[in-house]
């Protein structure tokens, strides 16, 4: 069965941070590729870090670039997302996202599977 459920999203102020979980299934985190995607009101999802599961290279958008890192715990089938030095920009639904088809890393459409987000609210 395949399962992305995304945790650990919340409220907190400007300057903290947040550790985002994505629990797979099995087959799920044997996927080529993982990543965390974000939506704000009224824009657009967007790629904020991604994995590769044979390198464990990682890829940042340039807005998190430094402030967050992607990590995986093999052990457990999870992937991380440390967020730190938060920004009021930075609110959104965090959506995980795994097994890339094809094409562009960064383009959503390419993920076939999708988890149902968690909340993350940086207020002033």
């Amino acid at each position: 069965q395949v399962q992305l459920v995304e945790s650990g999203g919340g409220s907190v102020q400007a300057g903290g941070s947040l550790r985002l979980s994505c629990e797979a299934s099995r087959s799920t985190y044997n996927s080529n590729v993982m990543g965390w995607f974000r939506q704000a009101p009224g824009q657009e999802r967007e790629g904020v870090a991604l994995i590769a599961s044979t390198t464990d290279r990682t890829y940042y958008s340039a807005s998190v670039e430094g402030r967050f890192t992607i990590s995986r715990n093999n052990a457990a089938r999870v992937v991380y997302l440390q967020m730190n030095s938060l920004k009021p920009e930075d609110t959104a639904m965090y959506y995980c996202a795994a097994d890339l088809r094809s094409g562009s890393w960064w383009r959503l459409e390419n993920y076939r599977y999708w988890g149902q987000g968690t909340q993350v609210t940086v207020s002033e």
